[in-house]
């Protein structure tokens, strides 16, 4: 059996790669915050003759984070793909109940965290796969190693573009740490989708419906993180950031090996993890 973990699953582009894996005939444990949506979305899964499993978790949360994590460890020994799709953006700095900028702590401590607390599971498979959804945004991106949370200045863009910098830098990181082993981590823009996303700031709203007439669907959205968790023709290869089912240049902020290293040791300690 092939087992994906999918978050971000109940809704927009994370339903759409869990709906595409199914089909497949792997078996998705799809992850959400609604309880609602994300049953539903099990449901449509089983309604088509595959197989899935939800679990609840908010991932403003690191806490809630880790539950998540031994209750997806306890239900399988292997893990083949886990694809870190979950995400958000606030027109407003909050804060999460452990004190964190509410966009990077979801965008990015979340995926990090999750990743280290699975990886054992990850690596009982024969060749496992980690596709995190970043995006474009990230190449107008500052990774403000001495402002991560935001503290000193903030706007909605500002914020969203540091997290998504951060998604191909935690790849970058990752993918080295990997050599060698059964395991592979990508990153991916999935073009410009017309999800809930675009609530972003008010002016954003208002533009949004008919921006969104010009925008990808969802399930077009869902092709590059499908493709980079199932196709032959990336195999074996890591640490990529892709577009359109083809190799893309990053920013050169994300070429940034030092910003790379420095945001991993600190995002270790604001996860509590230990990770090398």
């Amino acid at each position: 059996m092939t087992l994906a973990v999918v978050t971000g699953a109940s809704a927009g582009i994370g339903t759409e790669i869990a709906l595409g894996l199914a089909k497949q005939g792997i078996t998705v444990i799809v992850h959400g915050r609604d309880p609602l949506r994300t049953q539903a979305v099990r449901e449509r899964i089983v309604r088509g003759g595959g197989k899935a499993e939800a679990l609840l978790a908010d991932f403003a949360r690191l806490d809630d984070v880790q539950r998540f994590a031994r209750e997806a460890a306890a239900l399988h020994p292997a893990i083949d793909i886990l694809v870190n799709n979950a995400g958000t953006a606030s027109s407003e700095r909050t804060v999460t109940a452990e004190g964190f900028e509410t966009t990077f702590a979801v965008n990015h401590l979340a995926p990090y965290l999750l990743t280290r607390l699975l990886l054992d599971r990850l690596h009982a498979a024969p060749n496992a796969r980690i596709v995190t959804v970043a995006s474009g945004a990230h190449k107008r991106g500052r990774m403000e190693l001495e402002n991560l949370q935001r503290v000193h200045s903030y706007t909605a863009w500002d914020a969203y573009a540091q997290s998504k910098l951060a998604n191909v830098l935690f790849t970058r990181a990752l993918a080295k740490r990997l050599e060698g082993t059964n395991v592979t981590a990508t990153c991916c823009h999935p073009g410009m989708v017309a999800t809930d996303i675009w609530g972003i700031s008010p002016l954003v709203r208002l533009v949004a419906p008919i921006a969104k007439l010009f925008m990808k669907s969802p399930a077009q959205g869902a092709e590059t993180p499908l493709w980079l968790s199932t196709s032959a023709d990336v195999q074996g290869q890591s640490g990529g950031y892709y577009a359109k089912r083809k190799l893309a240049r990053t920013a050169p902020a994300a070429q940034d090996d030092f910003a790379a290293e420095i945001l991993w040791q600190r995002s270790a300690r604001m996860t509590r993890v230990h990770w090398a």
